[in-house]
């Protein structure tokens, strides 16, 4: 993977990390998530950016 591909994902996971922390607890709830899955989700949405490159 280049660095260029590298900031890419970087970038999508600490944004998604971002909006989801920022978001409250029902709000979370509301989607089916719980702040424990934050990371999990965040992950996936980099692996979804990567693929889509």
């Amino acid at each position: 993977m280049r660095a260029q591909e590298r900031r890419a994902t970087r970038a999508a996971y600490i944004r998604t990390l971002n909006e989801l922390y920022a978001m409250s607890s029902r709000e979370l709830a509301d989607i089916g998530l719980h702040r424990s899955d934050i990371p999990e989700v965040a992950e996936e949405a980099a692996k979804m950016q990567r693929q889509a490159a």
